[in-house]
């Protein structure tokens, strides 16, 4: 079965990675050990692109093909994959709406902690956001 992941889009350390990511689209992370997360990422996973402070702003389906280039001169140091049915939301989607589109599925007890490279979620709760985003984002 696919798997969700929401990827942070690395904004506040770089500007520059948001939008190579929504670009090129594809997710990436960057230097040790975030790098080596996009390798747990397979064909046909659900990947969410998240802005720190803004919320999910694209979505895609992975390609499943790990690529590896020089990051800030510094070799070897982006991981990135391409998605494939790469959408960017015309209406980003908040921390907020996402959490409560996921309660209403799994309860009032759970949380997302944001500060992370990559969030893993539930199947499940994936595809309500997708269906959320469908509806009402793009």
């Amino acid at each position: 079965m696919a798997k969700v992941y929401i990827i942070n889009t690395n904004k506040n350390n770089n500007i520059n990675a948001e939008q190579t990511m929504l670009q090129e689209a594809k997710c990436a992370a960057y230097y040790t050990p975030w790098k080596y997360y996009i390798d747990t990422i397979e064909a046909n996973d659900i990947v969410f692109l998240y802005s720190s402070g803004v919320g999910i702003v694209a979505r895609g389906i992975a390609t499943g093909i790990v690529e590896v280039r020089d990051y800030e001169g510094q070799p070897d140091e982006e991981r990135y994959m391409y998605l494939d049915r790469f959408e960017l939301l015309n209406r980003p989607l908040s921390a907020a709406s996402v959490t409560g589109i996921i309660r209403d599925v799994a309860g009032t007890d759970f949380d997302i902690k944001w500060n992370q490279t990559m969030i893993p979620i539930a199947y499940n709760f994936g595809i309500k956001v997708w269906q959320h985003i469908t509806r009402s984002c793009l």
